[in-house]
C-alpha cells in the first residue's frame, strides 16, 4: 500500500482532488488531501495575512508527523510544487516520491513569483490590490466557486533548501500540454528532460488535470505504486476518466512519457 499526500495549487483546497482521491483509495492506498493554512473557508484575515510558504510546508510536515507517515508520495499541483519541495527538504527521509503535477519545481532561492510568467505575476498584483495580503482568484468562466483568496506572502517567499529533497528516490514532473500558449512551465520541462534524475510525463490536458482527466492522473500516480489487482483499479494511462474527466465513460488520450536517464 502506498501513501499519497496531495497538495493543491493557489486558491484551491483539498476539494481540488475530489475526483482523484476515490480512485486511489479504491486501488487500496492511503490518501490525504490537504487544505493549506489561509485557504480554509473560515480562516480569519490574520491567518491569511500571516501565512507564507514556510507555513504551508509546516502544514505538510505536521501531517506526516501526526499520522506517523513514512514512504510517502507527495503530489503538488501548480504552487503546490513549492510546498512539497520545501516539505521534502525538511521531512527527514519520510518522502520516497515527489510528483509535480504541472507544478513549480524550485531550486534554492526560487519563489512562485520568480517561476511564473508575466501574466501570472500581473494577476498576483491585481488580485492583492484590495487587501494587500490576499490574492483574489483570477476570474475564469469555469472557475470553481470554492476558490479562496491566497496568501500573497506564500507566492512571494523564496524557498531555502539544504539539498535533502534531491535525495528523494523518485522525482517526476507532469507537463500538461493543452495550454501551451499560456503555461509558465515549458522551460522547466526542458530543464528536467535534460536531468537524468527526473522522469517527465506529458499529459494532454489543461492546467487543472485532476478535474479534466482524474482517471489519467490517478493512473499516472499508480504507475509504480504497489497497487493490488482488481476490477475497480485504474489499469494504466488509458483508464477511464470517470466523473468530472473528459466525459463519462470516455477514454482520455494516452499519457506520453519521456524518461530521462533510464
Amino acid at each position: 500500500m502506498a501513501t499519497f499526500v496531495l497538495v493543491p495549487g493557489g486558491w484551491h483546497g483539498a476539494w481540488a482532488f475530489e475526483a482523484v482521491v476515490p480512485l486511489l483509495e479504491r486501488a487500496g492506498h492511503a490518501v490525504h488531501a490537504l487544505t493549506l493554512t489561509g485557504l480554509h473557508p473560515h480562516d480569519d484575515p490574520a491567518a491569511i495575512a500571516a501565512a507564507n510558504l514556510d507555513t504551508h510546508a509546516a502544514d505538510v510536515l505536521r501531517l506526516l508527523e501526526r499520522a506517523d507517515l513514512e514512504d510517502v508520495t507527495l503530489v503538488g499541483h501548480s504552487y503546490g510544487g513549492m510546498v512539497i519541495t520545501a516539505a521534502a527538504d525538511r521531512a527527514d527521509g519520510r518522502v520516497s516520491r515527489l510528483v509535480y503535477l504541472d507544478a513549480c519545481v524550485p531550486r534554492d532561492g526560487d519563489s512562485c513569483w520568480s517561476l511564473m510568467n508575466e501574466g501570472y505575476r500581473q494577476s498576483f498584483v491585481a488580485g492583492a490590490a484590495v487587501t494587500g495580503y490576499a490574492v483574489r482568484p483570477p476570474w475564469r468562466p469555469d472557475g470553481d466557486p470554492r476558490r479562496r483568496p491566497h496568501p500573497l506572502a506564500a507566492f512571494l517567499q523564496t524557498v531555502h533548501l539544504t539539498g535533502a529533497h534531491a535525495a528523494v528516490p523518485r522525482r517526476e514532473f507532469v507537463y500538461c500540454s493543452a495550454w501551451e500558449d499560456r503555461t509558465p512551465f515549458a522551460g522547466q520541462r526542458s530543464r528536467l528532460l535534460a536531468d537524468p534524475g527526473w522522469t517527465v510525463h506529458d499529459l494532454p490536458t489543461g492546467h487543472n488535470a485532476m478535474r479534466e482527466a482524474p482517471g489519467a492522473v490517478a493512473a499516472l500516480l499508480l504507475d509504480g505504486a504497489d497497487a493490488p489487482a482488481g476490477p475497480d483499479a485504474p489499469a494504466g494511462p488509458d483508464a477511464p476518466a470517470g466523473p468530472g474527466g473528459l466525459g463519462e465513460g470516455t477514454v482520455p488520450a494516452p499519457v506520453r512519457m519521456a524518461r530521462s536517464g533510464v
